[in-house]
């Protein structure tokens, strides 16, 4: 099947936003892509969960069909929370939570703003000293289209990171080309 930017988009619009990678692919736009084109099922997204699948079925005009349990069982909603006491800093949980929720600083205590947390508990495993536990979120506000918009800045971010790195490589080989001819 071809790809289909208008159904993709709509796939995703109904996806959870955790972009926990539970399901396979990299986050909720990936994944949504994989399912307009035929590549991925629909029961692929545990936070999704029964609805999620329900809705999906509904939009696609397919059956709907159990969460596959390869990818993870549905549960509650949680955020990830820092015990700051055992917190060390070491920074290995900020690079992969995919809305920049947690806030800290080289050998500085960390913490995760609670309502920016998507839950997909990708921190965890980061973390050296298991420091970082899901509890049930204080106020359970979460919002995907807010999760959505946090995940592309992040992405737009390290884009740019890269491309100013890989500019700064072509200018350093621009002059080392430059010297290795001078002295030519």
């Amino acid at each position: 099947m071809t790809f289909n930017a208008s159904l993709a988009e709509k796939i995703e619009l109904l996806l959870p936003q955790t972009q926990c990678r539970q399901c396979g692919y990299p986050g909720c736009k990936p994944y949504a892509e994989a399912i307009s084109r035929d590549e991925a099922d629909i029961n692929q997204c545990p936070p999704g969960g029964e609805q999620g699948i329900k809705q999906l079925s509904q939009l696609l005009n397919i059956p709907a069909k159990p969460l596959n349990s390869q990818f993870g069982v549905e549960k509650p909603f949680q955020v990830a929370v820092i015990i700051e006491a055992d917190c060390i800093g070491c920074t290995r949980c900020l690079p992969p939570c995919p809305v920049d929720a947690i806030i800290g600083a080289s050998k500085q205590m960390h913490t995760v703003v609670a309502q920016q947390c998507t839950g997909c508990e990708l921190c965890l495993v980061y973390c050296p000293v298991d420091c970082i536990v899901m509890q049930a979120p204080v106020e359970p506000k979460f919002d995907a289209m807010q999760a959505r918009k946090q995940h592309q800045v992040k992405n737009q971010r390290l884009a740019k990171l890269e491309a100013e790195k890989a500019e700064r490589l072509n200018r350093q080989k621009m002059l080392l080309a430059k010297l290795k001819q001078a002295k030519s």
